[in-house]
């Protein structure tokens, strides 16, 4: 439980990677960037969220591939994909691949549920299995198996010449299951998560359960729950967190304005899943590392994922990455690897 003095283990960063519909390659580019800056930084891992039909990365699994070949250090992750998008035999082949491109930096992060926007998107997305499809944890257990190893086929062996089969996905990727992560916002999920072996994601959004508006509170006993169903595993949590300490008059204006906006949600759930959003943490690193040790949430974790805000601009993210990294980490005991 992190408190002042005792250090903060890990910390890594989360973005969504932007990009106009005109120019998407400038987008992609600025978010590989933004991975070889984490890197220079001595963050322990970047994560990249998962979006379809906006603008934001549509298959951050690709993207990581080119990332592995412009960094050697950090962990690169998902948080997450959602499996309603994905058949897992297919996406295990896509992980296990660029798992071994990065020589074993990967940590996928998943989640489970119909795909948002259901009824717009079911027709293209599933035009004859639609009401066959199952959007369960078992979705979950059938991509970690395949991840694991286990067999996916009843035939291995030679046919004909040249042709070698194999009874499970290739490649594999030996610890690629270990790092596989759940991102959930429930105490179920959390538990779930625990009990299946996988780490857990815990992010700036959470399901209402008991607390009403105490995210801190709700997010902290789902932390709770995980670890009683799982000691062992690793567990992170999510916050967006804007340090000012070398930003401009400008930038200091426009993440108050960002702040100002969206802190509406964070009083009281919002629609029928009763989804409570955590407050944006803005100020010097000394004020956020001082608001992050009141955080129930916080004190339960000893890895953090902070989240980089949608819409900057790429001087902001240096510049936020960059107090992050030599303000705001220190404050929290963080140190960078050697």
């Amino acid at each position: 439980m992190p408190q002042p003095g005792t250090p903060l283990e890990r910390m890594g960063f989360l973005t969504i990677g932007l990009f106009d519909e005109a120019d998407p390659a400038a987008g992609h580019e600025t978010t590989l960037q933004v991975i070889e800056l984490g890197e220079q930084l001595g963050f322990d891992s970047a994560w990249l969220r998962d979006r379809h039909f906006q603008y934001g990365i549509s298959s951050p699994v690709a993207v990581l591939a080119a990332a592995t070949q412009r960094t050697r250090r950090i962990e690169l992750g998902t948080a997450v994909i959602p499996l309603g998008w994905e058949n897992p035999l297919r996406l295990a082949e896509d992980l296990a691949t660029v798992d071994v491109l990065s020589g074993g930096r990967l940590n996928p992060g998943v989640s489970v549920g119909p795909p948002m926007r259901w009824d717009d998107v079911r027709d293209a997305l599933y035009p004859d299995t639609a009401y066959a499809e199952d959007f369960s944890y078992e979705r979950v257990l059938r991509l970690m198996r395949f991840l694991r190893g286990e067999s996916a086929s009843p035939f291995s062996g030679r046919e004909g010449v040249v042709e070698e089969w194999s009874d499970r996905v290739q490649p594999y990727s030996p610890g690629l299951a270990d790092r596989t992560w759940y991102g959930g916002g429930s105490l179920r999920s959390a538990q779930w998560a625990g009990e299946n072996g996988l780490n857990f994601l815990t992010s700036s959004v959470v399901k209402a359960e008991g607390g009403e508006g105490d995210f801190a509170g709700i997010q902290a006993a789902q932390v709770q729950g995980y670890k009683e169903a799982n000691p062992a595993g690793r567990v992170s949590q999510g916050l967006v967190v804007i340090p000012t300490d070398s930003a401009s008059p400008a930038q200091r204006e426009k993440y108050a304005a960002y702040v100002e906006a969206r802190t509406p949600r964070t009083r009281a759930p919002q629609g029928p899943a009763r989804l409570l959003f955590a407050e944006d943490l803005l100020g010097t690193s000394e004020q956020i590392a001082e608001r992050l040790y009141a955080h129930a949430g916080f004190r339960e974790v000893a890895e953090v994922v902070f989240a980089l805000p949608f819409s900057f601009e790429a001087e902001d993210y240096v510049q936020i990455l960059t107090d992050m990294a030599t303000h705001l980490g220190p404050a929290l005991g963080w140190r960078r690897p050697a």
